[in-house]
Parts: structure tokens; C-alpha cells; sequence
């Protein structure tokens, strides 16, 4: 009989610091060929492993290709959102880690990191796929389990690349009730919301959900409503043929003038002209 016997060396420092770096969720999405989505902010770096299909990650004004395999790391607050082509729709698993920033090299942008793990992917995928178990059925310990598999992908992707880490800034969180109101009206902005509807999903007084709102998102939440309406409108104005009283009415305006007096205080030209501009430049 013969044996190997291996002495560990133990460092007692880590590339991830354990008191600062969290991991706040693991998701996963796959869309179909009609979904697009907005640009986007987090308080905290995402981080997208592309299991299928084919499309783009917009960061900013760049665009960038993404592919099976692909891992996208998007620091705190770049804007940010993916595209899913047609033909092949996009899949992903994505992380959201708190208290730490990724730098990719001397010469790398400061607001994302790209690696490709062809060849790699079983050992990316057992961690991901880990950590959904593990957030899915909520055995005992399994927040432990999830921390512990973060670490280990971060240390796996460091040896593979040159990123290296950095402690992101602590910032300041949305109460709770913000942070519910915001959600809400990103999901049903279409929808015909009011300062009370608002007011009764959060739970509070109306006066003072304005109040906090504002303070902390530096926008009325009925502002901010008009705002994410106008967002959309880019794409349909952009993309699509539907008319300035059809747009109006899908994006829940109460009327098309109403609708062309908020693009044109917020965007600085008519829908109109938005549109004209955005074909001559395709």
C-alpha cells in the first residue's frame, strides 16, 4: 500500500474579506426572443455566467457580445442591461455581491470585467449551481455554504485571470419601504400607479413616503415613475412603429401630450424628433 501525505501551509489571509464581502442573491433567467430590457444601476457588483444562448451586455455606451461560458462582472452603480437575440435566447445565472469592486489589469475599465471559461465551465457551473441548491431549499448553515462557494469562484477566477479585488465603499441601503416602491414601479410602470397606491403597498403615509423617497433616490417617486415610462418610450420609439398615441396609452400616460411635454423635459427634444434621430443613426 502506498500514500500521499500533503501539510497544508496555512496563509491566514484571504483574497476575499470575509467581514465585508456578502453574497445577497443568486438568480437565474432565461428570455425569449421578444424581451428587452432598461439600463440599469445596482448598489452592489453583479456578476452573469452565461449558460446559453447568444446576445449583449450594454454597460454604459459600450455593447459588448456574450456567449455560452462568458462571465460578465459589472461594478457598484454602472448602468447597465442585457440584450437576448432572437435565434438564440439568453441564459444566465447571475450573483450579487456586496463590498467588493474587480479591477481587470493595468489597462482594464474600472466598471467591468469580461473572461471567457471555455474549458472551464463544469467547475463554474458545480459552484453556481451549488449555491442555488443551497439558497433553494435553505438547509441548516446554508448561508455559510453559500459564502464559502463565493469564495472559492472568486479565488478560481483570480488564478484564471489578472483581476484582482478591491473593497467597495460602504454605501448607504434604501429602507426597506423605498426599496419596495421602487421595485413595484419598475415592474408595473405600464400600469396606472398613483401616490397612494404606492403609499398603501409600502404601508406608510403617502406625505411620508414622498419625503423619504426623495432623500434617498434624489427623485419623487412619481418622478421617478415618469422617468422609467420615458425610458421605455426610447425603445419604442427606436424600435418599433407604434404611434405617439399608441406609446402614450401602453405606458399608461393619460394622454399624448401629456407624454410629449415629459420626453421632451427629460430627454431635451420632441418624441418625434427622438425618433428621427435614432433611425438616421441606425
Amino acid at each position: 500500500m502506498s500514500t500521499n501525505r500533503y501539510e497544508m501551509k496555512l496563509s491566514g489571509s484571504s483574497p476575499v474579506d470575509r467581514s465585508a464581502t456578502k453574497l445577497l442573491y443568486v438568480s437565474t433567467a432565461k428570455y425569449g426572443g421578444d424581451w428587452h430590457s432598461l439600463l440599469h444601476t445596482h448598489a452592489c457588483t453583479e456578476i452573469f455566467y452565461v449558460v446559453g444562448g447568444v446576445g449583449q451586455f450594454k454597460i454604459e455606451e459600450l455593447t459588448l457580445p456574450v456567449t455560452v461560458d462568458d462571465m460578465v462582472i459589472v461594478n457598484p452603480n454602472v448602468e447597465h442591461t442585457e440584450v437576448s437575440l432572437n435565434a438564440s435566447p439568453l441564459e444566465y445565472i447571475v450573483m450579487g455581491v456586496e463590498g467588493l469592486e474587480f479591477a481587470a489589469g493595468e489597462d482594464g475599465d474600472g466598471r467591468y470585467s469580461m473572461v471567457n471559461f471555455h474549458g472551464g465551465r463544469e467547475d463554474v457551473l458545480h459552484y453556481l449551481r451549488g449555491m442555488l441548491h443551497e439558497i433553494e431549499t435553505k438547509s441548516a448553515g446554508y448561508d455559510v455554504v453559500c459564502q464559502d462557494l463565493l469564495e472559492v469562484l472568486i479565488i478560481r477566477l483570480m488564478r484564471r485571470t489578472d483581476f484582482s479585488l478591491t473593497p467597495a465603499p460602504p454605501r448607504k441601503r434604501a429602507s426597506k419601504e423605498c426599496a419596495a416602491v421602487r421595485r413595484y414601479i419598475d415592474s408595473h410602470f405600464k400600469e396606472n400607479i398613483t401616490l397612494d397606491l404606492l403609499a398603501e403597498t409600502a404601508h406608510v403615509n403617502k406625505y411620508y413616503l414622498v419625503h423619504t423617497f426623495s432623500r434617498e433616490f434624489g427623485v419623487s417617486p412619481i418622478n421617478y415613475l415618469i422617468s422609467r415610462r420615458i425610458q421605455e418610450s426610447r425603445y419604442l420609439l427606436s424600435d418599433t412603429d407604434h404611434s405617439l398615441s399608441q406609446i402614450s396609452h401602453m405606458l399608461g400616460f393619460s394622454s399624448p401630450s401629456y407624454f410629449s411635454q415629459s420626453f421632451r423635459k427629460l430627454e431635451g427634444v420632441s418624441p418625434m424628433e427622438y425618433r428621427k434621430q435614432s433611425k438616421i443613426e441606425k
